[in-house]
């Protein structure tokens, strides 16, 4: 099966992340609907707004952090089924509000479920992937995101065409999500777990069915056999380090180096502005001066343009040019895109006439410039980093870290303050992600960040440092390794030779 069997793993995983771009992209045209904001007693720049994304965002960092727990308990499958069966409830609550209460209660459960599916998605796939095709595999994560949004407004946009005093405009968007959900829960039972968690938990003879389902070729058993031994020997070294708890991570140097690298995708992302672009574009048409069903429809355009050059890029460019490159270049043109939609903004509250439809114009194709440099850059490559990043034995504490605080707590922030910011200082909001790009990105990534294309996990392992860490710290809990383990067996596994790919 091979090649064809990881590709088709990867991409019904993604409905996880389908499930996120959907939810993250549905409120953009719900915030639209005249009859939600009747019903709720408000407007698009009210704080009101910012709590309901707020909320999502706030579930989305418990969910992630609590998928620490869930993927070293119960494995990357049913951590995924988890997250599926409470995005279903979720669903089920924005639906059927009746209050206001009731649908940040089912927003928040959204964003708990979505926090559980970013950050196990990714390493599910990280972990079944081959090294040759790893960026490709990771980044159909970004391309399933792409497509949540792109269902999640044209689905609004048709549900907008009812008359203005009918419900329909906002239940069905926000009901339509229980449909992957339910296709997530039945479907993941009948692909297999990850083989380096089978490993760990002593189930080689599983594991090696699994990597010769996804890898085997017809002529690469040697190949399959390499692998399966480096694994292994990767894990058995670091279970001699084993130490409960998250404290570990920022305990032992190396990890917490690579801790910090994963964080720092993950917010570094985030200050590219694109989710904030992604909740309230509909607010910077109306600066640029489009309204109505032509607002909609240009947001509908916009959801569709960033994955088609994410497509592009994942398949053909990814794991061919890298990690660092794609990051350096791509900041440098969001930040040059973002200042040129700022001085358009400065213009346009003094335009008029066909000026003033020009410059609409210039300004919706900026958005656009954005979009399409974060589908070939951050879009993909901060969840590929990230989740190929974590050595096994904090994979899953340290991806939900990453995810939960990188990602989602700087989330939750831009969209409790951004329509606040828009509506007050409109134009010069931009000038925030500007700052931090130039003077933090850029400079972290190019003097910081390592390359990993085309390295197997366990090589990337040796790029940080060491294949295991040695010696845990004397001060973590008077133990300098796990209890039983062989100090001397834990030392030869750290530097036997790496068998390669």
């Amino acid at each position: 099966m091979g090649l064809f069997f990881n590709v088709a793993l990867a991409v019904f995983a993604g409905t996880g992340s389908f499930l996120f771009g959907y939810d993250s992209g549905v409120m953009t045209d719900v915030i639209q609907s005249p009859n939600f904001l009747a019903f709720f007693n408000t407007n698009p720049h009210t704080a009101i707004i910012g709590a309901i994304n707020s909320t999502f965002s706030g579930g989305a960092v418990f969910g992630s952090l609590m998928g620490g727990f869930t993927m070293d308990r119960f494995g990357r499958r049913l951590t995924i089924m988890i997250g599926a069966a409470i995005a279903l409830l979720g669903s089920c609550l924005q639906c059927g509000a009746q209050n206001l209460a009731m649908i940040l209660v089912g927003r928040i459960f959204a964003g708990w479920a979505v926090g559980l599916l970013s950050m196990s998605v990714p390493v599910y796939q990280s972990e079944c992937a081959h090294p040759r095709i790893r960026g490709m595999i990771v980044g159909i994560t970004q391309q399933m995101i792409g497509v949540g949004f792109i269902v999640s407004t044209w689905v609004g946009y048709g549900s907008s065409q009812v008359p203005a005093s009918s419900a329909f405009s906002w239940r069905f968007p926000l009901g339509f999500q229980g449909i992957p959900c339910i296709l997530l829960i039945c479907g993941i039972l009948f692909f297999p777990e990850s083989p380096r968690h089978l490993i760990e938990t002593d189930r080689g003879d599983e594991a090696m069915r699994v990597l010769r389902k996804l890898h085997y070729n017809g002529s690469n058993d040697d190949w399959i056999q390499s692998e399966y031994n480096e694994i292994k020997l990767t894990i058995d070294a670091e279970r001699a380090i084993t130490a409960p708890g998250w404290r570990i991570m920022f305990t032992v140097p190396v990890w917490r180096t690579r801790l910090f690298h994963a964080v720092g995708i993950q917010v570094f992302t985030q200050m590219t502005g694109i989710n904030v672009i992604g909740y309230y574009q509909t607010i910077m048409y109306e600066n640029l001066g489009i309204t109505g069903d032509r607002n909609l429809l240009v947001t509908g355009i916009y959801n569709v343009v960033g994955p088609v050059f994410n497509f592009f890029f994942i398949t053909l460019l990814l794991d061919r040019v890298g990690r660092r490159k794609p990051l350096l270049i791509g900041t440098t043109l969001i930040t040059i895109a973002l200042v040129c939609e700022a001085i358009i903004g400065s213009q346009i509250e003094h335009a008029t006439g066909s000026r003033k439809d020009s410059l609409s114009i210039a300004g919706v194709f900026f958005l656009f410039c954005v979009s399409c440099i974060f589908s070939c850059s951050f879009g993909p490559i901060s969840w590929v980093y990230a989740s190929e990043i974590m050595p096994f034995q904090i994979r899953g504490r340290g991806s939900a870290f990453a995810t939960g605080i990188g990602n989602w707590l700087v989330s939750t922030v831009w969209s409790q303050v951004s329509p606040i910011g828009l509506g007050a200082i409109t134009w010069r909001f931009y000038f925030v992600f500007v700052a931090f790009n130039v003077c933090v990105t850029f400079p972290t990534i190019f003097f910081v960040f390592k390359e990993t294309t085309r390295l197997s996990l366990e090589e990337i392992d040796l790029l940080f440092g060491e294949r295991a860490l040695g010696t845990l710290p004397e001060n973590l809990d008077g133990k300098h390794l796990a209890q039983g383990a062989d100090p001397e067996r834990h030392i030869e596994l750290s530097n036997v030779d790496h068998p390669g790919n």
